[in-house]
């Protein structure tokens, strides 16, 4: 149904604003941290300006899972996977945040950027499930899975973990928006509740003489 491809469009674009958030606040999160000081009247200018992004973000892509999830048939792991990932990402992005006040939390841990960067790859890699075996689609699928691997890079060079939220952000942004470019020239379909014609393509010839 026509209602139903109107819901996934917003809920993918939703997704990109989330994304295009959360690259903000990992900028916000670098100036906060290269000239922090608790006194400043700016460094607390800047806390709020990226709790602002990091809420804005988060609102938007709780929202843009709802309606991918109601929306497109099937895709269970993707669906499981990306919510599972938003609330990852709200952990990391608020003890990132406040690492100076808690003591267990290590901004600097390899093992801490490794997971984080493996995890997040394989939650991009169910977005392939929305149209599998379509070149291009896979071809940005890559791409976007290897900007989140070398995520894990920047502690390497001994950036904090919002190296890796950024890049993260940086491959779902690329990621929405070639999905969105896809659908509107028709490269890839994402079938939706309601649609015969797709639900048709599902069904099985296997046992039929």
């Amino acid at each position: 149904m026509e209602d139903m491809h109107k819901k996934l469009s917003l809920g993918l674009n939703l997704g990109l604003v989330g994304n295009v958030f959360f690259i903000v606040f990992s900028a916000v999160c670098y100036v906060y941290y290269l000239i922090y000081n608790p006194e400043s009247g700016f460094v607390k200018f800047l806390e709020i300006t990226a709790y602002l992004f990091e809420f804005s973000g988060f609102a938007s892509l709780i929202v843009s899972d709802i309606l991918i999830s109601r929306t497109a048939r099937m895709r269970n792991w993707l669906k499981i996977g990306f919510a599972v990932y938003i609330v990852v990402e709200a952990v990391m992005m608020t003890l990132e945040l406040n690492s100076y006040r808690i003591d267990f939390y290590k901004p600097y841990s390899l093992l801490l950027a490794i997971i984080h960067s493996v995890f997040s790859a394989a939650v991009c890699f169910s977005f392939l499930t929305l149209d599998p075996d379509k070149k291009a689609y896979e071809v940005i699928t890559i791409i976007c899975i290897g900007i989140m691997l070398g995520g894990m890079m920047g502690n390497v060079i001994g950036i904090r973990i919002y190296f890796s939220i950024f890049t993260n952000a940086v491959a779902f942004t690329l990621m929405f928006a070639g999905i969105k470019y896809m659908l509107k020239r028709e490269i890839i379909e994402i079938d939706c509740y309601g649609d015969r014609a797709r639900v048709a393509e599902y069904r099985s010839t296997f046992f039929e003489e």
